[in-house]
């Protein structure tokens, strides 16, 4: 998508996708990596949602992947028996399960939104083959068995 799209908001009430994949970054650093796996919290949660233009789509999706590899490495290494350890996170007292359940709806609705804003100026974004009648996800490419 171009640069002016990704930063786009309906209103200025609202997000743009450029908001909301920040926002998506700041909020698994703050609660997997820093809330789990102990570094420093360096969120400053609301420049995420004041950002009118910033690093264009492919430097959003670049850090967005690197953290995303980062929290996975940190939730490699949770042991199992700390799952019901309570941890402070923002102004929550929760478990580690709890903040990984958080994190994972979290993300899940906000790339819901991204999606919805993407096919307001895309359509079809291509998720499915439709080609032969039967829908493929074409994002299962390259997984065994697809």
């Amino acid at each position: 998508m171009p640069t002016e799209h990704v930063w786009w908001r309906a209103n200025p009430q609202s997000n743009s996708i450029g908001n909301l994949i920040l926002h998506l970054n700041g909020n698994v650093r703050q609660w997997i990596i820093s809330g789990l796996g102990g570094e420093k919290d360096m969120r400053t949660r609301q420049r995420e949602f004041e950002a009118q233009t910033c690093a264009d789509v492919s430097e959003l999706l670049r850090e967005l992947r690197t953290t995303v590899e980062g929290a996975d490495r940190v939730l490699a290494n949770v042991d199992p028996s700390a799952l019901l350890e309570r941890r402070g996170i923002q102004s929550y007292d929760l478990t580690v399960m709890q903040a990984i359940y958080a994190v994972v709806e979290h993300f899940s609705m906000h790339t819901g939104q991204i999606i919805l804003l993407a096919k307001t100026f895309k359509g079809d974004l291509g998720f499915y083959d439709l080609s032969d009648g039967e829908p493929r996800p074409t994002w299962k490419r390259g997984v065994a068995g697809h």
